[in-house]
């Protein structure tokens, strides 16, 4: 799976988007290998935008897959792209990360 960092995105969703689709989407490598969009942490008003395009990238590649993740260390990211290389079925999909992680497991009160 090749891993491609998206940085220095704007803050604006509607400047990001066309940042984006202008300037890194045109950068990306064809599709020969499956591929795992990072993009920097945003707030909710950035989903629709980064959902779409993953899903429109996914579309297009076809025998290979394209996911990408949102947020999140170096560690929330490789676990990330581990989940993902284990799930062959799962392609166009935006995982928002973060550090903290689920947290433990507390145990039955029965």
């Amino acid at each position: 799976m090749r891993i491609v960092r998206i940085e220095g995105l704007p803050d604006d969703p509607l400047a990001a988007s066309a940042r984006f689709h202008a300037q890194d989407l045109p950068a990306l490598p064809a599709p020969s290998e499956d591929l795992l969009l990072v993009f920097p942490e945003a707030d909710h008003t950035h989903k629709a935008w980064r959902l779409a395009a993953v899903q429109s990238l996914a579309r297009a590649a076809v025998s290979h897959r394209v996911n990408a993740v949102s947020g999140g260390g170096e560690a929330a990211v490789s676990a990330a792209a581990a989940y993902l290389a284990a799930a062959p079925g799962v392609t166009g999909h935006l995982l928002v990360l973060d550090d903290a992680g689920a947290g433990a497991v507390l145990p039955s009160s029965e």
